[in-house]
């Protein structure tokens, strides 16, 4: 579906959504340590999202099998979280997660490096994937197009000379996990489908140190880079305003 102008009431839902989603992802990032398992980590996800009486929009979602996408290194997204797989110091760890309250769905991610960074290039990575999602909600007022949010995200990773992920897009969500129209992370400004004040959208910049090209897992899920170098994922969902952007996802500090 396309994704609408939300109602007065529909926008205090996913304001609700939004702040527990924060809450259990900033606790999240909190507990990524050496040592721990990616389950361990969905597992207490989950435990909060029961806590807080909220539901899991990406459980079951086109069959996956968990709460939350939990990637390591040179995964980018949907990683399936296991209690084999443990993370280790220097691991850059991607923590993609949604929250439904009241029916309305808000979903972000972040990139966290576990204990101590292996080298700049993580933290550098890390860091201007971030920044590019800053200046992507910059860039969000009404009548703002997609290719105007692509490209000011594309202009930071550009001249930091990651490589952009092509397949993988930001999103409509609020009713639905994922809504029209596709945002992507690169583009030319006054291009794409036009967004309006109440609209609801997921921007989510996708960077790696080496190639844009991904490649699936044989577990059906997890995409990773061809060229197996390290990614980078930062997600927040946003109300568009009269001018400029509500982040519905914000975390504290």
């Amino acid at each position: 579906m396309t994704t609408k102008v939300k109602t007065a009431t529909e926008i205090l839902a996913m304001r609700e959504s939004g702040r527990i989603l924060a809450e259990i992802l900033s606790k999240l990032e909190k507990m990524v340590a050496p040592g721990i398992s990616t389950k361990d980590l969905a597992v207490i996800a989950e435990r909060e999202l029961k806590a807080y009486g909220v539901g899991a929009p990406f459980l079951g979602y086109q069959g996956f099998p968990d709460v939350i996408c939990i990637s390591l290194n040179d995964e980018v997204v949907h990683g399936i979280p296991k209690t084999n797989r443990i993370i280790k110091n220097g691991d850059l760890v991607s923590l993609d997660f949604g929250v439904t309250y009241n029916g309305m769905i808000t979903d972000s991610a972040l990139t966290v490096i576990a204990g101590k960074a292996k080298d700049q290039k993580a933290i550098d990575l890390v860091k201007f994937t971030e920044v590019s999602l800053a200046e992507g909600i910059a860039a969000v007022k009404d009548n703002v197009r997609t290719g105007d949010i692509a490209a000011s995200i594309e202009k930071v990773l550009k001249k930091h000379d990651y490589g952009i992920v092509r397949d993988l897009v930001g999103h409509g969500v609020g009713h639905e996990l994922h809504e029209d129209p596709n945002i992507p992370n690169y583009g030319r400004e006054n291009t794409g489908p036009w967004l309006k004040a109440g609209m609801t959208i997921a921007i989510e910049p996708m960077a790696t140190l080496g190639s844009e090209s991904v490649v699936l897992d044989s577990d059906g899920w997890t995409v990773q880079t061809r060229d197996r170098s390290l990614s980078a994922h930062f997600e927040h969902t946003v109300l568009i305003t009269k001018d400029g952007a509500e982040v519905l996802t914000l975390r504290k500090g």
